[in-house]
């Protein structure tokens, strides 16, 4: 099978799937749009020769929220409209599936990018790992407490992270 090459669509020109299957809540796109302000949108959209889009409905629609122009795509026109129609299920039921976490290395992976002071929140995940990513509902949230603390600068930020650090105490750095 032959290389595809990357094209830069403008966003507008983008036609989403009518009978697209998967939601996107408004909680997702926002955190898309925070990954791709934090990494770039490396994961193109994949394009049929129409410019209807295949996959990335929601990184589509992440795009738009934050104002971009134009996006990366693959042009799958090789697909003919019957595998067209199948690979736009596919390629989201078989992202659900299959091999899980290893939860040891998620946990140390996690903790790395806590201890550079990593928003965890970016990779969707939460400060907890679990097999999948966490979704927010009331019937997953256990108790947890948050403490603010106003700092005049950000030396006196970091002295107050580091003594609650060394205590084995979680805690995060933010800037408001």
């Amino acid at each position: 099978m032959a290389v595809k090459k990357l094209e830069s669509v403008p966003v507008g020109a983008l036609i989403p799937y009518a009978r697209n299957a998967r939601k996107h809540s408004d909680e997702q796109v926002a955190q898309l749009a925070a990954s791709i302000r934090e990494f770039g949108f490396n994961n193109p959209v994949l394009v049929d020769k129409e410019n209807g889009i295949i996959a990335g409905h929601g990184r589509v629609l992440a795009a738009r929220k934050l104002g971009l122009e134009s996006v990366p795509c693959l042009r799958l026109d090789h697909l003919t409209e019957t595998q067209r129609k199948a690979y736009i299920l596919a390629d989201n039921r078989l992202a659900e599936l299959g091999g899980g976490w290893d939860e040891e290395m998620l946990g140390i992976e996690l903790a790395d990018l806590r201890d550079e002071q990593f928003d965890i929140d970016l990779t969707g995940f939460s400060e907890t790992p679990n097999s999948e990513p966490e979704e927010k509902s009331e019937a997953k949230i256990t108790s947890c407490f948050e403490v603010v603390a106003e700092c005049e600068h950000e030396q006196e930020q970091q002295m107050v992270y580091n003594l609650l650090s060394e205590r084995k105490i979680k805690c995060r750095l933010s800037t408001l």
